[in-house]
């Protein structure tokens, strides 16, 4: 199913102790972790009281090594290149270039404020 333009479609945090952070938002709001391998370890979807995914908590480490540790919106985007031109011509700084792999692709910018978000872009199934 194709996320709708504009909206956003994911929440995680990246951070160098994953498991600690897990387990904070295990006992603060109630989320209830489920492990996500990657490889060599694993990163969490964080599940609601409902058993849905509603955030992710991922390793601060390989491909995820320069995601600043904040909790970051991805905001979907209908073209990935064009709306990283109209982000620099507008004053926005590209922070991390296209990352991804088949069917869907994101980038990290910032905007003129400071604040920082991912763009998002799923390609039809």
């Amino acid at each position: 199913m194709m996320q709708q333009m504009g909206k956003i479609a994911w929440v995680d945090l990246t951070v160098s102790n994953t498991e600690a952070v897990r387990d904070f938002y295990q006992q603060v709001v109630g989320w209830q972790p489920q492990p996500v391998d990657v490889g060599d370890y694993q990163d969490y979807n964080m599940l609601a009281p409902d058993e849905q995914p509603t955030a992710g908590i991922c390793h601060k480490q390989g491909v995820n090594a320069s995601i600043p540790s904040q909790w970051m919106i991805y905001i979907v985007v209908a073209d990935l290149d064009q709306s990283l031109a109209a982000c620099e011509a507008h004053g926005g700084k590209i922070l991390v270039r296209d990352k991804g792999e088949a069917g869907h692709h994101y980038a990290i910018i910032q905007d003129p404020g400071g604040a920082v978000c991912a763009l998002y872009e799923q390609s039809e199934a």
